[in-house]
This record gives C-alpha cells, sequence and structure tokens, in this order.
C-alpha cells in the first residue's frame, strides 16, 4: 500500500516469480504489479482490483485502509482477470456497492462473473461526485479490449487508463520517475510492441479525442508498472510516436536455419546492410527472446525473415514469428524475405504472404538459393542486403 496523494491510495498486487503473461503469450523478464486505487473521500471509490491470485492478500491490505463493505463505488475500467477478479470476493464483502462499467464492461464483467450486481453504465464525460472529487468516464474500445475505458479525477488532474500506458515492471517503487529509466522505457516499449501494437490506429483516434477534452494530467496511474508523475504526456507522446509508425533507419533480421544455408545467407545479407551504412540486428529462431524481437521490430524501419523451405512450406520455427508480425500489424515497416531450398522453394511465397497480411511493403522480391549458398550467392546476398539498406534509407 501505498498513499500517492492524500486520500488516494495506490493498493495492488507484486508478481516477480511471473515469467510469462496471458498464457505464454508475452514473457517478462522484470515481473509485474497488479495496480488498483483506492479514494477516500465522502464517498469511496476503489479503481480496479488484483489477479484472483493476489485477491486474499488485496483484501487484507484494503481492509487495512477502509471497511470494504463503506466502498460505494467499484470501478472496473476493463474486465480482463488480471484486473478484476478480486471482484467477486469484493462484492461477496460488499453486495450494494455500485458496480461502473462501461458499456462493454456490463457485457464482459457478467461473463467473467455470472451474478445480479448493480450496474452502472458510464460514457465518455459521465461522472460521479465523490465529495471533494469527482471521477469522470472516457470510453477507450480496443485500448485494447472493447470494454476499456480510462477514469480520470479532474480535482487531482490524475487519468486512471487501465491498461494503456503501462509496463510489466515489478520495481521497488510505485512511481516511474525514481525507477531505473533504461529499464522503465524499455518495458514501456516492449508493453506497446507486444500488446497494444495492432490498435495503432485507435489509440491515434483516442488520444486526439482525449485531447480534446482539454482534460489536464498531473499523473497518470496505469493498472501495470509504475505511475507517471513528472513529466508524464512524456508516455503519451512515444504512444503517438509508436502508433504512428515512428522508427529509426535500421533493421531486423531474423531467421532458422537446418544445414546453415539459411544462416549464411542471414549473415551475407547483414553485411551488405552494413555497408550501407545502416544498423541492423540479427536474431537466431530458438535463442532469441521471441518478445524482445517484437520489440525491436517496432523500433526498426524494415524487417528481413529468412526460412530453408521445409515439407513444401515453412521450418516450424519461424512460424510464430510470421503469425505475430500478421496479427500486429506494425505501421509503416518495409520487409523481404530470403532462404534455401531443396526443391521449389515455397517457403518465400508463404512468408511474403505473411508480411503482406501484417501490412508491411514488400520492396525487393524474395531471394532463394539452391541447397547451400556458394560464392557467387553469397555476393547475391550481400548486394540483396545493400539494396535492402538503400530502400530502408529512402523510406
Amino acid at each position: 500500500m501505498t498513499q500517492i496523494k492524500p486520500g488516494i491510495h495506490w493498493i495492488g498486487g507484486i508478481e516477480r516469480g511471473l515469467k510469462y503473461f496471458h498464457g505464454h503469450e508475452l514473457s517478462i523478464s522484470r515481473g509485474t504489479s497488479y495496480n488498483a486505487y483506492l479514494i477516500i473521500d465522502e464517498k469511496i471509490a476503489l479503481i480496479d482490483s488484483v489477479k484472483y491470485t493476489h485477491t486474499a492478500e488485496f483484501v487484507e491490505n484494503l481492509q487495512k485502509l477502509i471497511p470494504i463493505e463503506k466502498i460505494d463505488y467499484f470501478v472496473v475500467n476493463h474486465g480482463e482477470p488480471d484486473h478484476s477478479s478480486a471482484l467477486p470476493a469484493l462484492m461477496k464483502l460488499n453486495p450494494n456497492a455500485q458496480v461502473i462499467v462501461s458499456r462493454g464492461g456490463e457485457k464482459s464483467v457478467s461473463r467473467f462473473y455470472p451474478g445480479k450486481w448493480n450496474f452502472k453504465v458510464v460514457k465518455t464525460s459521465d461522472s460521479i461526485s465523490l465529495g471533494k472529487r469527482s471521477l469522470k468516464f472516457f470510453e477507450a474500445p480496443m485500448l485494447h479490449w472493447p470494454d476499456s475505458m480510462f477514469s480520470y479525477c479532474p480535482e487531482e488532474k490524475m487519468l486512471f487508463p487501465n491498461d494503456a500506458f503501462g509496463q510489466h515492471y515489478a520495481a521497488s517503487t510505485r512511481f516511474a520517475d525514481e525507477a531505473d529509466q533504461c529499464e522503465l522505457w524499455q518495458e514501456a516499449e516492449k508493453y506497446f510492441a507486444n500488446i497494444l501494437t495492432p490498435f495503432s490506429g485507435q489509440i491515434i483516434k483516442k488520444i486526439d479525442e482525449f485531447l480534446k477534452l482539454n482534460w489536464s494530467i498531473e499523473m497518470i496511474c496505469p493498472s501495470h508498472g509504475l505511475i507517471w508523475r513528472k513529466d508524464p504526456t512524456a508516455i503519451v507522446t512515444k504512444y503517438l510516436d509508436w502508433a504512428s509508425g515512428k522508427a529509426s533507419p535500421t533493421a531486423v533480421v531474423i531467421y532458422d536455419s537446418i544445414w546453415g544455408g539459411t544462416e549464411r545467407m542471414a549473415k551475407a545479407i547483414c553485411r551488405g546492410i552494413e555497408s550501407e551504412g545502416i544498423s541492423m540486428k540479427l536474431f537466431t529462431v530458438g535463442v532469441a527472446d521471441f518478445n524482445d524481437v517484437m520489440t525491436e521490430i517496432l523500433k526498426a524501419r524494415g524487417v528481413l525473415i529468412g526460412s530453408p523451405t521445409l515439407n513444401n512450406g515453412l521450418i516450424p520455427t519461424i512460424t510464430p514469428y510470421l503469425e505475430s508480425i500478421r496479427g500486429l500489424r506494425f505501421v509503416k515497416k518495409v520487409g523481404a524475405v530470403f532462404g534455401t531450398y531443396g526443391w521449389s522453394g515455397e517457403a518465400i511465397k508463404r512468408m511474403e504472404d505473411s508480411l503482406q497480411a501484417g501490412q508491411i511493403e514488400l520492396v525487393l522480391p524474395g531471394l532463394k538459393v539452391n541447397f547451400n549458398p556458394v560464392a557467387e550467392d553469397l555476393i547475391a546476398c550481400e548486394s540483396f542486403g545493400a539494396e535492402f539498406a538503400r530502400r530502408i534509407r529512402k523510406c
């Protein structure tokens, strides 16, 4: 528990031992937190809760601050269980509390936790009075679920945006300005790349819509990670940059290989990229951290994928990377593919189709080499990499 302003408390759970989030979708190396916020005024509001694994501790800590039966409002900004699965325990102790949800939130919460609860459905600019303070609401569908909304306390200029502007980062402090800035921004970037990238268009639209409301912000309190209180809009600016496809003129090269032929191609392509003064990062599938690679793609302008043809298709280890690229739909990226083959080389078209499905513009025809690259093939690979670098520079 931490008092972040008089009468306003962070109350949540810290998860330091977790290796993966969302099942095995997202690797996390610095843990995470489940942040909830308690506002004690003439009326009392609890904004979000915690994952079921932390419910008992959460309820115990909450009771130390206020009897749960005295809470007037349970605000559910987003119904995903990592933010709401303590709610049944809270409602059992206080069945008369109003549950504040968006229109989508009424559906998601009812589906996760069937029961006859006292829902109050709110839309953008609706508000509730707590006494000296109030809460306003802002609908933010697809940031990152259809039910997502933000809560805002105008008197304190505090924004509670749930999954927006967060990080998977279990630090000893609650505030971003007190943390290691390199680690903090690495985790904020990884969080955006792997969770919010598919919603880039909606992010730009919703941030623009929010800014037009002229709701001044002095503190952003997300539901994962640390609270932004010094220059809190810096993370908003970063979201606009990432969502608009702003990236450095660099390349990411990802490959797997069976007998080393595709690997030699990858390294020759990298030499060609570097010969043009463009920096690159080379990742071997199975060795690299999958989600770190997706983060590097967010930061770079170009992406190259390499796979040998196996059983008339792709080597299986490369498929998750292509599927993730397809689903994340990175903005304003260029790409190309390469690989070895024995007979017909179907992997090239499969990779190209996947990149195009992920909205990555193909700027060169795929490069394929029969069986194993010889000297002239490696020269062609270097030329391929150099031309790709020139295409990056022109973007």
